[in-house]
């Protein structure tokens, strides 16, 4: 039973499951956020920050805390090289971008 218990297993995805919102915000990262925070596809000397597990660090690149608040100023506002995004975002895609990025980029 514990062999046929394994080949169940070995089938089941070992990557976390995320919640529609967190789905939505996902796609917002990559079509907005991944070509600078990822791929650095604009070619920048300056690479931009790596977000992966952003909310588990205590503080942001920048030295601030790292709050939902901060982090939705940084994107809408701008910050150092990083312009801002204010009207690209609406409330609901921005609670979406930040439940995707409280998951630490899975």
């Amino acid at each position: 039973m514990a062999a046929g218990l394994g080949i169940v297993l070995a089938g089941c995805r070992s990557e976390p499951l995320i919640t529609p919102q967190q789905a939505a915000g996902k796609h917002l990262y990559e079509v907005r956020c991944a070509h600078c925070h990822e791929e650095n596809d604009l070619a920048l000397k300056k690479v931009p920050p790596d977000l992966h597990g952003l909310f588990d660090r205590e503080t942001l690149p920048s030295g601030i805390p790292a709050t939902d608040a901060a982090v939705a100023s940084n994107v809408l506002t701008g910050k150092g090289m990083m312009p801002g995004f204010a009207g690209r975002f609406d409330h609901e895609q921005m609670a979406a971008l930040l439940a995707y990025l409280h998951t630490g980029l899975r």
